[in-house]
């Protein structure tokens, strides 16, 4: 069964930096893509960032050129480095895979726990 644990999450003040970790265990990655999710308090869960087999990746607007996220094959770990952190940024912070469905598209499966940041003023 693949799990997928969040950890890094946190507290920190408006221009600070989080690193988010996501082990992964049992999921290769050798196709499809993962990401992270966040939700805040309120809204709808929102893509933050994807990076996909071949090493594309991609950020929402809304952090582009602050988060970036990476993955190291070794440890089969996925993360987020968060820069330059905003109020806005607070929310619950999920790590995410993909798996291939029977109709050969790829498609977010499996999720994490999910990891808490807050950022204040």
């Amino acid at each position: 069964q693949v799990q997928l644990v969040e950890s890094g999450g946190g507290s920190v003040q408006a221009g600070g930096s989080l690193k988010l970790s996501c082990a992964i265990s049992r999921y290769m990655f050798s196709r499809c893509s993962m990401g992270w999710y966040r939700q805040a308090p309120g809204k709808e869960r929102e893509l933050v960032s994807v990076v996909s087999s071949a090493g594309t990746t991609t950020y929402a607007e809304s952090v582009k050129g602050r988060f970036t996220i990476s993955h190291d094959n070794a440890k089969n770990t996925l993360y987020l480095q968060m820069n330059s952190l905003k109020t806005e940024d607070t929310a619950v912070y999920y790590c995410a895979a993909q798996r291939i469905y029977s109709n050969g598209g790829c498609y977010f499966h499996y999720w994490g726990q999910g990891t808490q940041v807050t950022v204040s003023s």
